[in-house]
């Protein structure tokens, strides 16, 4: 008998599963004591700096602050008074009283009193401040608006020049004599010593003076002058 043969029959092919996707591990926290590095955030993304100014808004600084960075100055635009040099605070303090004796005491302030700060007993020219002093009495028989005269009690004594009308008033009436009207200029003279120089009254006194004085009364210029006379 013969074999029968088998039919080969064709089984249709399998077909295949897509395949899921699977999902992402989570990374596991370190255990503790674990040398494992914790896993690293997600890097933020960095937002764009405006590169424009809105519109509306100054864009200069502080003028004071510019200044300051390129080395200029804080101070206001405001000058500020410059301090007075020693020479330009006694002369003030002349024009202030009028009348001041140089260094002795009596009726109206001292001027070397005035620079010491203190009273000064005996010469000055022992004293701290008895450069200071002489600088302060040099600067003023030097200067154009002061005169010096052996006034008070025949001591030296300087007056300003808005006081120099009474002076004159009261010297053409009689009130003070020509002798303590005269005004008084020391020279320095080479070999170092000091030299008065003498100008009598009424030579001293300039024209404009003198229109000023024949239009004072005499109780006019004792009011200026002082008590002490």
């Amino acid at each position: 008998m013969k074999a029968k043969s088998r039919t080969a029959t064709s089984r249709p092919a399998s077909r295949k599963r897509p395949q899921r996707a699977k999902p992402a591990k989570a990374a596991k926290p370190a255990r503790p004591g674990s040398r494992r590095p914790a896993a690293k955030p997600a890097a933020r993304r960095a937002k764009p700096r405006a590169t424009s100014r809105p519109a509306g808004k100054a864009t200069t600084r502080p003028a004071g602050k510019a200044a300051a960075r390129r080395g200029g100055s804080r101070t206001p635009a405001r000058a500020r008074s410059a301090p007075r040099t020693p020479g330009e605070r006694w002369l003030a303090f002349v024009e202030q009283h009028g009348v001041v004796l140089a260094s002795a005491r009596g009726p109206v302030p001292s001027v070397a009193e005035a620079v010491a700060g203190q009273p000064i007993v005996g010469s000055w020219w022992a004293h701290a401040r008895g450069k200071a002093i002489f600088a302060a009495l040099s600067e003023l028989d030097d200067s154009d608006d002061v005169r010096c005269f052996k006034l008070i009690d025949g001591k030296v004594t300087f007056v300003h020049r808005r006081v120099w009308p009474a002076l004159a008033c009261l010297a053409g009436n009689g009130v003070i004599t020509a002798e303590r009207a005269a005004a008084i200029q020391q020279e320095h003279m080479p070999t170092g010593e000091h030299r008065n120089l003498v100008t009598p009254y009424p030579e001293w006194v300039p024209d404009d003076v003198a229109r000023a004085a024949a239009a004072l009364t005499v109780e006019a210029a004792r009011a200026q002058l002082g008590a002490w006379i």
